[in-house]
């Protein structure tokens, strides 16, 4: 597919929203299609004392990539264990079970409770958040490693640590990298959703709220809108990396 296909809809999009803006004539409704696109000709520019489009941005990102990374640390091994050997399953999959359909905004109250406002709290959103979804992709890409390979390493004297990191680890990648992706997507919405959350004094969810208070709407909209984009370009890296490093796993189907 040409790549100018996919920008048909998005100019539809936009041209739709002018026509509306024009007929709705109230900026703080739906302000105008250029008002909002100027935000981005001046990204470093102070918003209405809270820092800058891309100061804020950064500030999402640095978060978010604390929160993902920590969730990594924890569910990547475990997942792995859990995967590998069934009683351990047995044992945590009652509250995975319980847990995992909690939203991560659900958790609020209890950050807050726990570790009060600031970063510490908004990690721990994040780690709710995306935790689950690499455990359980990580435990699936373990389970479905196909048992031959496994019986083929110890006949040829394989040991334990060896099975893991020669046959297991290397085939459940695809699904731990699946996984990683739909963390991550979930990590760029908790944070956001954390970041409106009173006392927070930073971040792109902070600049939707802040400017939605004084009236700014066309502020906000750019604000979501760069939400879209940075998340967005880390699809497209999980994507291009799952393509260069597991394009092997659709010839194994």
């Amino acid at each position: 597919m040409k790549w100018y296909f996919k920008l048909i809809l998005p100019a539809l999009f936009l041209v739709a929203w002018g026509v509306a803006a024009v007929l709705i004539d109230n900026s703080y409704i739906l302000p105008n299609v250029w008002d909002t696109l100027v935000v981005f000709t001046t990204p470093f520019a102070d918003l209405f004392g809270c820092g800058s489009l891309v100061e804020n941005s950064l500030v999402s990102i640095y978060r978010v990539s604390l929160g993902f990374v920590i969730a990594c640390i924890i569910a990547v091994p475990l997942g792995i264990l859990l995967g590998r050997y069934q009683v351990l399953e047995d044992f945590c999959d009652g509250i995975i079970q319980i847990f995992r359909p909690i939203p991560p905004m659900a958790w609020v109250p209890l950050s807050l409770a726990w570790f009060g406002i600031g970063l510490s709290s908004i990690a721990f959103i994040i780690i709710i958040g995306c935790i689950f979804p690499i455990l359980v992709n990580t435990i699936d890409g373990v389970k479905r490693v196909k048992k031959s390979w496994i019986e083929t390493a110890r006949i040829y004297q394989a040991g334990e640590w060896q099975i893991m990191s020669k046959i297991i680890l290397p085939a459940a990648a695809p699904a731990i990298w699946s996984g990683l992706r739909v963390g991550f997507g979930i990590a760029w919405m908790s944070v956001v959703a954390a970041e409106m959350l009173p006392g927070t004094v930073s971040g792109l969810g902070y600049l939707i709220m802040y400017t939605y208070n004084w009236g700014q709407v066309q502020i906000v909209i750019a604000g979501m809108i760069a939400i879209g984009i940075i998340g967005i370009v880390m699809d497209q890296f999980f994507q291009y990396v799952q393509r260069r490093k597991f394009g092997w796993e659709a010839l194994d189907k």
